[in-house]
């Protein structure tokens, strides 16, 4: 063998390896995707809060501040469906009007998952460190597509120390309940 082919073959084997291999479509393979995550698009700040698994689904709520106002909120799951995962949202003006009609959803079926990287059709989640990911989202508007990147840092958790320095402060007096309410809001 020449050289030239030593090396060619050389690359491809490190290629080769180098590829995550696919994991099984299953929560558990995504839970990196949980916590609270910050970042910039669409000329504003973004928030994308993700929960853990449980229940067979992973839930989420995302805003879209610009200008100190939310521009519009989405609600997000993704869950276990049919031995396969599926991504679904809904949108939501400032004023929490919906977007899309009342039983509809806008859906992302899911294409794979490899150790850093969950795929869906027109959207995708790719794990860059534990406090770093990329959402990459594709946009269809007016016969044209472009695809939309959010670079996420995650927010920190409180230290359990930070935990122990919070103090919930008591009320001094009891307050009555007697379901009167006898002080204008």
């Amino acid at each position: 063998m020449n050289q030239l082919t030593t090396v060619a073959l050389c690359l491809f084997t490190l290629c080769t390896f180098a590829q995550s291999k696919p994991l099984e479509p299953k929560l558990k393979n995504i839970a990196w995707i949980a916590g609270t995550w910050h970042g910039e698009a669409f000329g504003g700040q973004t928030e994308e809060i993700w929960s853990e698994p449980s229940g067979g689904s992973m839930m989420a709520s995302f805003k879209l501040i610009n200008d100190g106002k939310v521009t519009f909120y989405e609600i997000e799951i993704i869950r276990e469906i049919e031995n396969t995962l599926i991504l679904q949202l809904k949108h939501f003006g400032p004023d929490l009007k919906g977007w899309e009609t009342k039983d509809e959803t806008v859906d992302f079926k899911l294409i794979e998952i490899t150790e850093n990287k969950v795929a869906f059709e027109g959207m995708s989640f790719e794990k860059v460190s534990d406090g770093e990911m990329n959402v990459f989202v594709v946009i269809e508007e007016n016969g044209t597509s472009e695809t939309v990147k959010f670079n996420y840092k995650k927010a920190p958790k409180p230290s359990k120390i930070l935990k122990q320095l919070i103090k919930v402060k008591h009320a001094e007096i009891s307050p009555k309940i007697d379901g009167i309410a006898n002080e204008a809001i």
